[in-house]
């Protein structure tokens, strides 16, 4: 039953979480948000630090829940956590055993070292060597 315009919108429009071309094959995204290039659609600045802003807050949320010890950490090394978190994922970054080891107990060097000879520094390397280092020092890099 159709009682206001977002009902009537998601039936017309359709609700997807993913990009998909809609009937006349634009890039579409959520309920009818078009982002194809080719018509000059995109997101507002708005939109983008409203998506942004939700997806920091699920990776800060899945790193606590995965991780406790994490929320006794100093604001930068959480905020390394918290950026590979955001970049790979809580289940990525649970493989990282002895990197997470060396957080836990507080070893920087060890923690930076092992950032640095993972298979995601290699992926990322100017990333990781920022993280590495702001884990090491304590210093947002």
């Amino acid at each position: 039953m159709i009682v206001n315009l977002t009902d009537q919108l998601v039936r017309d429009e359709g609700c997807k979480s993913y990009a998909y071309q809609d009937s006349l094959g634009y890039w579409t995204i959520g309920i009818g948000t078009c982002i194809d290039r080719r018509v000059g659609c995109g997101l507002t600045n708005d939109e983008i630090l409203l998506l942004f802003k939700n997806r920091v807050a699920l990776a800060k949320a899945a790193l606590a829940q995965e991780f406790p010890w994490t929320t006794a950490l100093d604001e930068v090394r959480l905020g390394a956590l918290e950026n590979l978190t955001f970049a790979m994922g809580v289940k990525r970054l649970a493989a990282f055993q002895k990197f997470l080891g060396a957080m836990r107990i507080g070893d920087w060097c060890v923690a930076h070292d092992e950032l640095i000879n993972s298979l995601y520094a290699k992926e990322e390397p100017e990333r990781a060597a920022r993280l590495a280092l702001q884990i090491q020092k304590g210093e947002w890099q």
